[in-house]
């Protein structure tokens, strides 16, 4: 049996992936079916296989990835990185949805993050954003606010 080095015991920093659930292939396919018998009525028209194959591409390259260091941004065409320090915060849009906000004030999208997933990006943070639900306050009684 092989020895464990120190290296493979140190507890490694938290790191939370929000993407779009991989469930949504299964759309993009049934898409791509719904469009063969059309592709095929007309030549030239198989050009609408794009449709279904740039879906893809999103579902599965666009993701928010946090960090100790901060939150990368992927998007189908590029990347972003976002220190925490770089950050004034996060603020929410009309449907719910985040973005952080820069120092110079540019706000950036956050792909696939909503508000519920705002604990966990405060405890990945490692306390640099503040949890606005209060789910991860340390209660002397050992209870959480909502338990009370």
């Amino acid at each position: 049996m092989a020895e464990e080095t120190p290296q493979d015991n140190a507890p490694t920093a938290p790191k939370a992936i929000f993407r779009v659930p991989g469930t949504a292939i299964l759309a993009v396919l049934f898409l791509a079916v719904c469009v063969t018998p059309v592709a095929f009525t007309l030549p030239g028209l198989q050009v609408l296989y794009l449709v279904p194959l740039a879906l893809g591409a999103w579902v599965l390259r666009t993701r928010t990835t946090a960090d100790g260091d901060g939150l990368t941004v992927r998007t189908v065409f590029g990347k972003r990185v976002l220190p925490w320090a770089s950050m004034k915060g996060l603020s929410l849009t009309e449907k719910s949805k985040v973005v952080a906000v820069l120092g110079d004030d540019t706000r950036v999208a956050l792909p696939a993050v909503r508000t519920r997933h705002l604990p966990v990006l405060s405890l990945v943070s490692g306390g640099r954003l503040d949890d606005p639900s209060g789910q991860l306050a340390d209660d002397p009684g050992g209870k959480r606010a909502d338990e009370e």
